[in-house]
C-alpha cells in the first residue's frame, strides 16, 4: 500500500518523511523545496514478529511494509496549475491513502505560505483543491457515459450516480465519509477521485506540545471526527532527529522527554489500520514473516499472497491464533492441545493468524 504525505508548503512534510525513512532529504525554509516525489518503504512495527523470532530462530525475518511518498506542497489554485499543482495532484492519484500534515505550531522563523498559522484554513485549501480537481475528472466521466448511453440504456444508472457525485462536489461537500452502497463503490473504482481517498490528519506540533494535546490539535481533531478520519499529533523535526539514533539512544531520549513511545510507530500502525489492513503470519526455521491482506480476505486468496500456485491448488489452512501459540511455547504443543484448526476455502483470515497452507502443486 502507498501512503502520500500531503500538505501546504513548509508544514513539515519533508521532516516527517526523513523521520519515516531515516534519510536526510532537503528540508528548507522556502516553498517547493520538494519538487519530485520521494519514496520510502518502511516496516510496520509488530512485536509478534519479534516474539516468533525468539521461538523459531529463523534464518530470515520479514515485517509487513508500507510505502510512503513525500509529495510537493500544494497551494491555492493548484487545480488550475498554480505552484506545482498538476504534478502534485497526479502524484496523489497514485496513492491509496493520504497523511495530511497540518502546521500546528507558531514560529516566526519558518515561513507560512499564507502568512499565518490557521489549521482550518489550511485544511480547507487542500480539500477544496482536491474537490476542484475531482469535478474536472467527473465531468469527463459524465461526458463519456452520455455517449455510451446513446447506444445502451443500461448506463443510465451510472450516469445518475456521477451526476449525484458532481452535485456533491460542487456544493464542496466532503464525500470521503459519504455512505456509498457496494455497487456505488464499484463505480468509484473506475475513477481515481482524490476527495474519497482515506485520510489521516497529522498535526505537526512543536516540542513543547509532544506530551499533551494543544489547542491547534483539538481544532483539527474536530474536523477529523466529522469525517471519521484518524487524527494524531507529532513533532516531525524531533522524530527526524530520533530516527538518526540507535535503539538504545532513542529509548533514552524518549524517556528523557517524558513521552511513552515513538509517535512515528503509532502513525505507521494507524495508517495500516485505517486502510483496513491486517497481517497473517507464517513461521518456521527458514523465515518468520508478516503478510499484508485486506480485512475479509478468504484463506485461498491469502495463500495467493505467498504464491499464485498456492491459491490455485489450495486444500486447507492449518491455523493457530498467535496468542495461543505464544502461550503453548511451540506449534507441537499447540497441536497436542487441539489449538491448531483446519480451515477451508470460506475461512475469513484474522489478524495474527499463524498459518500453514496445504496445497496441490
Amino acid at each position: 500500500m502507498k501512503i502520500g504525505i500531503v500538505g501546504l508548503p513548509n508544514v513539515g512534510k519533508s521532516a516527517l518523511f526523513n523521520a519515516i525513512s531515516g534519510r536526510s532529504i532537503p528540508s528548507s525554509n522556502f516553498p517547493f523545496c520538494t519538487v519530485e516525489p520521494n519514496f520510502s518503504v518502511v516496516a510496520v512495527p509488530d512485536d509478534r514478529i519479534k516474539k516468533l523470532q525468539k521461538m523459531y530462530d529463523p534464518d530470515k525475518v520479514t515485517f509487513a511494509e508500507i510505502e510512503f511518498v513525500d509529495i510537493a506542497g500544494l497551494v491555492k489554485g493548484a487545480s488550475n496549475g498554480e505552484g506545482l499543482g498538476n504534478k502534485f495532484l497526479a502524484s496523489i492519484r497514485e496513492v491509496d491513502a493520504i497523511v495530511h500534515v497540518v502546521r500546528c505550531f507558531d514560529n516566526d522563523d519558518i515561513i507560512h505560505v499564507n502568512g499565518s498559522v490557521d489549521p482550518i484554513r489550511d485544511i480547507e485549501i487542500i480539500n477544496l483543491e482536491l474537490i476542484l480537481s475531482d469535478i474536472e475528472i467527473v465531468e469527463k466521466r459524465i461526458d463519456k457515459i452520455k455517449k455510451l448511453l446513446k447506444a445502451d440504456k443500461k448506463y443510465q444508472t451510472e450516469l445518475d450516480f456521477w451526476v449525484k457525485i458532481r452535485s456533491l462536489l460542487e456544493s464542496e461537500s466532503n464525500i470521503r465519509s459519504y455512505p456509498f452502497s457496494d455497487e456505488e463503490k464499484k463505480l468509484l473504482d473506475y475513477v481515481p477521485l482524490l476527495s474519497v481517498k482515506p485520510v489521516i490528519y497529522l498535526c505537526n506540533v512543536d516540542e513543547d506540545n509532544i506530551s499533551k494535546e494543544c489547542d491547534y490539535y483539538n481544532i483539527v481533531k474536530k474536523v477529523a471526527d466529522e469525517e471519521n478520519s484518524p487524527c494524531m499529533y507529532i513533532c516531525a523535526e524531533l522524530e527526524s532527529q530520533l530516527s538518526q539514533l540507535d535503539d538504545e539512544e532513542k529509548k533514552s531520549f524518549i524517556k528523557e522527554l517524558g513521552i511513552k513511545d515513538c509517535a512515528l510507530d503509532n502513525l505507521i500502525r494507524v495508517c495500516y489500520e485505517h486502510l483496513n489492513l491486517i497481517s497473517f503470519l507464517t513461521a518456521g526455521k527458514q523465515e518468520v514473516r508478516a503478510w499484508t491482506i485486506k480485512k475479509g480476505t478468504k484463506a485461498p486468496q491469502a495463500a495467493g499472497k505467498i504464491h499464485s500456485d498456492m491459491e490455485k491448488g489450495f486444500i486447507r489452512a492449518e491455523i493457530v491464533k498467535y496468542d495461543k501459540l505464544i502461550e503453548c511455547g511451540s506449534i507441537n504443543r499447540a497441536k497436542e492441545l487441539g489449538l491448531v484448526t483446519s480451515e477451508g476455502k470460506n475461512y475469513e483470515m484474522q489478524d495474527g493468524d499463524v498459518v500453514l497452507f496445504r496445497f496441490n502443486v
